[in-house]
């Protein structure tokens, strides 16, 4: 049965049993993953799923589940779950409702390639190729995986949305070690094939590693610090996260009462835009079915705006900025406006300071205010007059996340898009300088 047809009765048979605004998601993927260690192939395994996200209102209570088995038998059941479940819940009196279609839609560039659909007949060659690379450049051996996936979208709301997307992705990401104390990762994502170059991250992964090895114990201290991409994504990430209306109202943001005020340096600025041509999360349309748009969150360092889906914009007396996420608004692809400096000019001019080139373990420890640590893995590098002068580590940076903006003092000119296990927000940045950054000691 076509995703149109499944949906329409869906919806039908939700309004018949006594539903408000409803909205139904097809949602159907075919992926493919390799898993690889010790610089061989794993694991290779693929997978296929169809599935309805369903998102009910009855009387300001709110439901939204996934069904999962759409035989007829299975969908009366969850039907009769889910609207016993909705009647029996609270009312959400901040809910004012979805947003009125119909919409007209743009297509995106760069999200939808048919040589990533028939990726999975080379994907296990480009892996090898990879892990030679990173053999080839000094790597003693990697770990890693690969994944691609095709998808495809159908939406249809009582408010008259109706809208389909499709999708194709493709998403690498390697651990090169030279020695046991010596690694270097990166990652690179794709929505089309030809600007996925997991050699070319496999290369540069290694050649961290080798530079990583023999590492000494920093020392505490306030230092500049070089982030590259991978770790500034992660900052961003957060940021991106902040500015989610749902995170400011329930005081799990550091953005909170900050619109039309400063909150970073004159030279930032960052932007939610799910039209990016190639953007990880670039798509047609929010959970509403609202037709996406790039929203400018900061400019000049001053804050601009907030996320919103419909419910929210009518409550704030503003309009939506097409992020529904129906409960949490949320960002689709964050991306941090480049400088004029590259990353070897902006070395050059550091007299001393650390390169960090990846983080893991990002806790905060107050989002009211956004003070946080995260621990500097893999090549972390000091950097004296101009040059590395040799590897660091057991350093752990706890600082603010304001705080981190406002001392930004250079933005690279190369961006670079990164997504993953540690920046599930996909974020576009080049590699930024930040003043003062306070470091202490990551082990007893």
């Amino acid at each position: 049965m076509e995703k149109a047809t499944i949906a329409k009765s869906l919806l039908d048979k939700f309004v018949k049993a006594g539903a408000g605004d409803v909205i139904i998601s097809m949602v159907s993927e075919d992926a493919s993953q390799i898993k690889f260690a010790n610089s061989k192939i794993a694991t290779t395994q693929s997978w296929a799923a169809e599935k309805a996200e369903v998102f009910v209102e009855v009387k300001k209570r709110l439901v939204s589940t996934t069904i999962r088995d759409l035989s007829e038998k299975a969908v009366y059941d969850a039907i009769q779950r889910i609207m016993k479940f909705a009647n029996a819940s609270t009312p959400n009196e901040d809910y004012r409702g979805i947003a009125d279609g119909p919409f007209k839609y743009k297509e995106i560039p760069e999200t939808y390639d048919s040589k990533i659909v028939q990726l999975a007949d080379r994907s296990v060659d480009m892996t090898e190729e990879a892990i030679n690379a990173a053999a080839e450049n000094g790597a003693a051996r990697a770990a890693g995986v690969l994944e691609s996936s095709v998808s495809s979208r159908y939406i249809l709301t009582t408010n008259n949305a109706e809208a389909e997307d499709k999708a194709t992705r493709a998403y690498f990401s390697i651990r090169a070690f030279a020695d046991k104390n010596a690694s270097g990762h990166k990652v690179c994502n794709s929505r089309i094939l030809s600007k996925f170059k997991p050699a070319e991250a496999a290369e540069s992964a290694a050649e961290t590693a080798k530079l990583a090895a023999n590492p000494a114990n920093g020392a505490e201290g306030k230092y500049d610090v070089l982030f590259e991409p991978l770790p500034f994504s992660n900052l961003l990430q957060q940021l991106g996260e902040a500015a989610s209306i749902f995170n400011v109202e329930s005081h799990l943001s550091c953005l909170a009462g900050k619109l039309g005020k400063r909150v970073a340096a004159e030279s930032v600025t960052v932007s939610d835009n799910g039209t990016l041509a190639n953007g990880f999360n670039s798509t047609k349309f929010d959970a509403e079915g609202v037709p996406t748009q790039k929203n400018t969150l900061i400019q000049d360092g001053v804050l601009k705006t907030y996320l919103h889906n419909t419910s929210t914009a009518r409550k704030h007396n503003t309009k939506t900025t097409a992020n529904a996420g129906l409960v949490s608004p949320a960002a689709f692809n964050i991306v941090l406006d480049k400088g004029k400096l590259n990353k070897e000019e902006i070395i050059s001019n550091m007299k001393k300071g650390l390169i960090v080139t990846n983080v893991w373990y990002t806790r905060f420890q107050n989002y009211d205010t956004g003070d946080f640590s995260t621990i500097p893995r893999d090549g972390m590098f000091y950097v004296e007059n101009g040059k590395i002068a040799g590897a660091v580590k057991e350093l752990r940076i706890s600082d603010n996340l304001l705080g981190i903006m406002r001392n930004v003092a250079a933005i690279g000119s190369e961006q670079e898009h990164v997504f993953g296990w540690e920046v599930e927000l996909p974020v576009i940045t080049p590699p930024v300088l930040v003043k003062d950054v306070h470091l202490t000691k990551s082990v007893a």
